[in-house]
Parts: structure tokens; sequence; C-alpha cells
């Protein structure tokens, strides 16, 4: 109790009544109709030339509320496992990033265009830093809290960061390196406790003024950097442009969630990547919706389960793997009362997967970021779904040429004439990466899929992950969806491995249930090969298989199936 009244010392600020530096809406905050929307296509011509998420969305909806043109429900609701609660709307949340927009520029004297380190589990001071950043024209760039110092010192040396805001739990990893960042001018604590050399970011919000005038910022402009999760080589800056924050208010993107005012929206993202920015900021701010957080330290699928009892949750966002392990360890009803609408994204997602979440929930399950099934559309399981208007998605050559239905390629993004909004604007200091992915009129995602005649797009791994073995082309998700399908298999990877006949053949690395740890290995191994054979092409099933206690994994939990495949050819 002690600790909530603190919280609610520190979120008191009062509420000014004039709100300085406002700028209407644009024609497209109002056009919310999703009628035609699939007509609708990004080109330069319908791009604003300036754009600022605070000053264009925020600000929006706190003159909504202000002439009460918007229900009562909070833009943020955040809850921990604690009890404490904090419920901020939007014009709250307009002059608390105010204040943060003023403490980063003020006090800390960052200036347009600066690069700012944003590294915070889920609390509610994410959201006004992020904002806040926006505001000034700051370049925030979101991190995990998992990292250790190495990671930390990687991004702010390779980034040049001038600020960091952090935690009391990583500021030893940041004062441990911090004499071998020299751009690096300013930090801030995010913390009950005072730390030497760090500013107490909560006693300056609490002080600072609520009078603020938003940057003019450029559609174009950079506005976050992104650290690729280096399944591959050290991580890359990703930048993007204030366009990111501008596609959510697009018609056609609005079909994905078809997100409305009185929907609340839970983002299980860990604040440190791409999918918290999009699915827990831009959308559900974008539509007027309450964006619901749990603080969530860590996975906990009883936790999960509970609070969607529990919270009217309209709707849901996650990676693959959050769905998956819910479905591993919750045996009892996953029937919740006020959910209707599940979505996923970044990844493939098993048919199974989908079919059991369709059973024991009742919902359906879709998928979508670049491609997806939109609300309503038919859904084939195991495909991503289509390219989703206004992004031109095709599977093309290593030319960049268009191939046939059926064809296996690479998943392409149009980028020619117009590069679309959203996708991103470089890698930062690395114009030969960047020059790499261009291909022809395409941008080369690096996934291998392929198109049917309905347009949908099906994900076969990443063009280093495809195993060539007898002269077959064997995409690892395609093992790993078959492995999947048997019980004693809770998670798979498939990778290439040396064959002196047949050059490389398949092996998959598999965790097992517990009910099969006790299981003879050597007949289970067989077991699981005649499996693979009986429900897909036979060649494809898995010469070699080990059986491992886990898969080694990304920070974000994607598998690193270039870890794997690196051991196997003896390069580790």
């Amino acid at each position: 109790m002690q600790r909530l009244m603190r919280l609610h010392v520190f979120w008191g600020i009062r509420q000014s009544q004039s709100y300085h530096g406002f700028h209407p809406a644009p024609w497209y905050l109002y056009c919310r109709s999703l009628s035609g929307a699939g007509g609708l296509r990004w080109n330069d011509h319908n791009r604003p030339a300036e754009f600022n998420f605070a000053s264009n969305v925020l600000d929006y909806w706190t003159q909504m509320e202000q002439e009460g043109k918007r229900g009562p429900n909070p833009a943020l609701w955040w809850v921990d496992n604690q009890g404490d609660e904090v419920k901020w709307s939007f014009g709250e949340i307009t002059d608390l990033s105010r204040c943060v927009a003023n403490v980063l520029t003020q006090t800390c004297g960052l200036q347009q265009g600066d690069r700012l380190a944003l590294i915070l589990p889920r609390v509610p001071e994410w959201w006004l830093v992020a904002i806040g950043c926006i505001r000034a024209g700051i370049v925030f760039m979101p991190g995990t809290t998992q990292m250790k110092a190495k990671d930390i010192l990687y991004r702010l040396q390779v980034s040049k960061a001038k600020g960091i805001v952090t935690t009391d739990t990583l500021a030893p990893e940041v004062d441990s390196v911090v004499s071998e960042c020299p751009a690096l001018k300013t930090k801030l604590l995010v913390s009950h406790h005072s730390r030497q050399g760090w500013l107490d970011f909560r006693s300056l919000i609490k002080s600072a003024s609520t009078d603020h005038t938003c940057v003019k910022s450029k559609t174009l402009d950079p506005m976050a950097i992104f650290f690729t999760s280096g399944t591959t080589g050290l991580p890359k800056m990703v930048k993007h442009c204030h366009g990111l924050a501008w596609r959510s208010s697009l018609p056609s993107c609005r079909k994905l969630l078809q997100l409305n005012p009185s929907d609340v929206l839970w983002c299980f993202s860990d604040p440190g990547w791409i999918l918290a920015v999009l699915g827990a900021l831009f959308e559900p701010w974008t539509a007027g919706s309450t964006l619901f957080v749990h603080h969530l330290p860590q996975f906990d699928a009883k936790v999960i389960q509970q609070t969607l009892c529990k919270y009217p949750i309209t709707q849901c966002l996650a990676a693959p793997a959050v769905y998956r392990m819910i479905l591993q360890q919750i045996s009892t009803s996953l029937r919740f009362p006020a959910l209707e609408h599940c979505a996923t994204g970044g990844e493939a997602l098993l048919p199974e997967e989908q079919e059991e979440w369709r059973r024991r929930t009742g919902l359906l399950l879709y998928q979508g970021i670049a491609c997806g099934t939109l609300r309503g559309m038919k859904i084939k399981p195991g495909s991503m779904g289509k390219s989703i208007s206004p992004l031109d998605i095709q599977i093309i050559d290593d030319k960049g040429n268009i191939l046939p239905i059926n064809t296996e390629g690479n998943i392409g993004i149009r980028i020619k004439p117009t590069k679309p909004m959203g996708l991103f604007m470089c890698y930062e200091d690395n114009p030969g990466k960047t020059a790499e992915v261009e291909c022809g009129d395409f941008y080369n995602t690096g996934d291998r899929a392929t198109m049917d005649e309905d347009g949908y797009i099906w994900f076969l791994g990443r063009s280093d992950d495809i195993i060539t073995a007898s002269g077959y082309r064997i995409g690892p998700a395609e093992v790993e969806n078959a492995l999947a399908e048997h019980p004693a298999v809770a998670e798979s990877a498939v990778v290439s491995s040396p064959d002196p006949i047949r050059r490389e053949v398949v092996k998959a690395f598999i965790v097992l249930t517990p009910e099969f740890l006790s299981h003879d290995q050597d007949q289970l191994t067989q077991e699981l090969q005649q499996h693979v054979k009986s429900v897909t092409a036979p060649y494809k099933y898995p010469r070699k298989v080990e059986f491992v206690p886990e898969l080694p994994k990304t920070i974000t939990g994607k598998i690193k199936r270039s870890e794997l495949r690196k051991k196997e050819y003896g390069q580790m």
C-alpha cells in the first residue's frame, strides 16, 4: 500500500486546463470508416509532410475527452501482482509526457535528433518516456531488461547514445561500462531509491512543467531505432521514421485489429521490441482504445489466465510462443468472458496450435503484421495470411523477379517506385547491409515462402535455414510442424547436419514433454521418424534426432537455428 501511495504521489500531477502546442488532428485521423479501406495504397500523394504521434494522435484524443466525445475508459490501465493499479486518461498522459519532454531537453540538455536508450520493464514510465521522446524529437531506442553489461555497452557505443533511462536493477550494469561510452552524458533512474551519478526520474517529472510545445517533426524524420535480435552476427540498428506511427492511422491498417475506443487491448510483448511499440502504443491509442498492461516480470501462464478472466480485456496480441506456452501449461478452462479477438505475428504459427486455441477458447487466432488474416477473413491453418494493404508483398527470386504461384522464393516487400511507410528506413551506419537487402524493386526479407493461388503466404524458413538433402529443398518449419503433432514434442528446432553420402540431412533437436522424459530414447526416435513420414513427404523426416533440455534462443524468444547448425558443422 505504501508503494501504491508513492505511485499516486508521482502520478498525481494536476492536469492542466490548456494544452499548449496542440495541433488539430489531420484529415486521415477523421477518416476512420473501414468501408473501402482495402483499396487505399501508400504513395507520396497521401503521405503528410509532417506527422507527430504525440501531437496528432494523443492530443487529438485529449481534446475528444475534454469535449466529452470519448467515454470514461482510461487510455492506460496498468496492474501488477501486488494489487497496484494505475489508470491514466489521455489528458493525464499528455501532461505527463510533456513533463518528460521538458526534463529530457531542459534538465538533461538533449536535443532533437539525439538518441536515448530506453531499457525499462513493463512500467508506466516506459510509455511516458517514449511519448516524451516523440514530443521532443529525440530518437528513442527500446531495449529488453534481459540484457547484460556487454549487450548494453554494445548498444550505447554503436548508437552513440547521449542518454539512458533504466531501473536500479540494470544501473550497476550501466555503471560498469559507462567509462567506455564517451557520448553518454545523462543517466535517468526509474526507482524509489537514489543512486550516485544518476538523476531521479520520478522526482524530476513531479517538479517539471506541463507547458511544452511539440516539435513539428517531418514524417520521414527519425523516430526510433530497434536492434535486430541477432540470430546471426551482432545486432544491427534498424532505424524507423515517424511514418511507422502514421501507418497505424491508415484505414487499411485499421482493418487488422478493428479497434475502437471501447476496446481494451492487452499486448504481451516485451517493451524492448518493435511489437510493443506497434501493439502497445501506436495501434491502441490511434484508435482511442484502452491499453491494458500487466507488469508480468516473468512469463506466468496462470497469471495470464487469471488476468483475462478478471479484467474486461476484449483483444490480445502476442507472439505465437505465448499462446503455445499457455496451451502447454494450462489444463483448465480457457474461456474468457470479455475476450473477442486474438492476434499474433512475428513468426509462423503451427496449424495444430491454431486449432487447439480455437477448440479451447472458442476464438480464432489471427495472424498479422506485414501479412496476415484480417478479422472475418478465411484462415488457412499454417499460413501467414495475405499481404496487408497498403504493403505489396510478393514471392521473388534473388534478382527481384516475381515468381509464379506455389513456387518457393524470398518474401519481398515492394519499395519502388515508393517505399511504403512502416518499413524501416535503413540499417543505420551500415549502407552495405541496407543495399544487400534491396533486390530490384523489392526489400528481400530473407524469409523463404510460397504463395498459393488465393494469395496466402506459406512460410518455409529463413533463407539460411533451408536444408538441401539428396536434391530436395526442405524448410525447417515443415518438419517442425509435423513433429509438433506428436504428443512427445514440446518444442523442436530443425537444421541441416553433415552427411558423407547426402552432403546434408535433416536433424531435429527436440525438447520432450514431461510425460515422455522417461521413455526409451532410441525407440522414441524411431517413433518420431515414422510419425513425420506419415504426416508429410517422407524425404523430410529427420534422419538424426537429439533430445535436449532446452533450445538456444535470442532474448526475443526466437530459436537460434544458426547456433545449432554451427555446432553440427564444428564451427563452435
